[in-house]
């Protein structure tokens, strides 16, 4: 019974995400007036500034933990892991060197 209740207070998309993030948002501008009224001032403004502040904190963490929706695949469930190919290996292609052993191909010296 208690998971029951518990699944309540769950946020599980994004549009209750964006809701509670309303609702912060409403109570942070209220209690920034209330702030401005008690403490006026460049001290009021700094408290007002907090509560506002604290809002795009919480929202950007409620965003964060509500999962998009996933795209459906269309392989099927499984899907084979990437095979990388490593740059490291003896058949890496090497550079090749000048028949003029010396020589720069870029060097216009006339010796």
């Amino acid at each position: 019974m208690l998971r029951k209740i518990g699944r309540l207070f769950t946020i599980k998309t994004r549009f209750e995400a964006w809701l509670i993030i309303y609702a912060l948002a409403l109570g942070a501008v209220e209690r920034g007036q209330h702030y401005l009224q008690t403490y006026p001032g460049w001290g009021g403004w700094m408290l007002a500034c907090a509560c506002t502040g604290a809002v795009f904190l919480a929202g950007a963490k409620l965003l964060d933990s509500v999962k998009a929706p996933q795209p459906a695949l269309a392989g099927g469930p499984y899907r084979a892991p990437i095979q990388r190919r490593t740059v490291t290996g003896r058949s890496r292609p090497r550079r090749q060197l000048l028949r003029t052993a010396a020589r720069s191909r870029f060097s216009r010296r006339t010796d």
